[in-house]
């Protein structure tokens, strides 16, 4: 894979108290022809927000907020809102991300696109689907499949699947994969952005972790109509740290990819 010469594409803002100290991990989604971006950015209180921006490619910065475009806002989110995923639904952006107090948990909240695209923040309840458990990495599948909403999530190391007709309540919790002893994923793994429709199935990236917390990708492909079905695994990643921005920052040795 080739790097963009420009990397970084989004750095902190010192004179904004809210993303001075780091940005990282967006959700990466695409909305009439525009590439938008969540991403989460922390400052002087080291409290996790999220910001907006908005690209043409993908590559070069357009526009950038100055404030943070969701906040914490209830006690399950004290100590920050991190780690957003985007799946455009139709006329709806779902958001999944870590809610972090005590302990990190997974959110989950809407925002209409045309709220989205008008830059009004009118997003809808949070919901925490499982309130108190240490749960994060999640991501919601494009499109019902049988009729469900289906998601991934990681309970530490695994990766998990789960369904709800609504959204707030869900069901039939199953592990799917877990990492591989003495592989490049041998201490957790956990799901990128949401899953890809193709021709051949679901194409999932994901990271997995090894044992001196090196963080890097590799690629599932799912069964169409089953998705927990994994057809393949990469033995290999498809892509580790190498340059100085991916070895260095809060959590040194990371690539992630967040993208829809």
């Amino acid at each position: 894979m080739a790097r963009f010469e420009g990397n970084p594409i989004l750095e902190p803002v010192p004179e904004h108290p809210w993303e001075s100290k780091y940005v990282f991990n967006p959700a990466m989604f695409e909305l009439e022809d525009k590439i938008h971006y969540i991403y989460r950015a922390m400052g002087d209180d080291m409290v996790s927000r999220l910001g907006y921006a908005r690209s043409t490619d993908g590559c070069v910065i357009e526009e950038r907020l100055p404030y943070p475009v969701f906040e914490p806002l209830n006690p399950e989110e004290a100590r920050g809102v991190e780690d957003p995923r985007v799946t455009v639904m139709g006329d709806t952006c779902v958001m999944t991300y870590t809610a972090f107090a005590h302990t990190p948990q997974i959110g989950i909240t809407t925002i209409k696109v045309k709220d989205l695209l008008d830059r009004r923040w009118l997003w809808g309840e949070r919901i925490y689907p499982f309130h108190g458990a240490t749960n994060k990495n999640a991501a919601l599948f494009p499109r019902k499949i049988d009729g469900k909403y289906v998601m991934f999530h990681r309970i530490d190391p695994d990766l998990w699947i789960t369904h709800s007709y609504d959204m707030k309540t869900w069901f039939d919790s199953k592990k799917v994969m877990s990492p591989r002893n003495g592989a490049w994923d041998s201490a957790k793994v956990g799901i990128a952005g949401p899953p890809i429709e193709i021709d051949e199935g679901w194409l999932q990236i994901y990271h997995g972790v090894d044992d001196k917390r090196v963080y890097r990708l590799g690629a599932l492909l799912l069964d169409r109509d089953d998705p927990e079905n994994i057809i393949y695994r990469s033995a290999d990643p498809i892509l580790e740290p190498c340059e100085t921005y991916e070895r260095q920052g809060l959590v040194p040795n990371v690539v992630l990819a967040v993208a829809q």
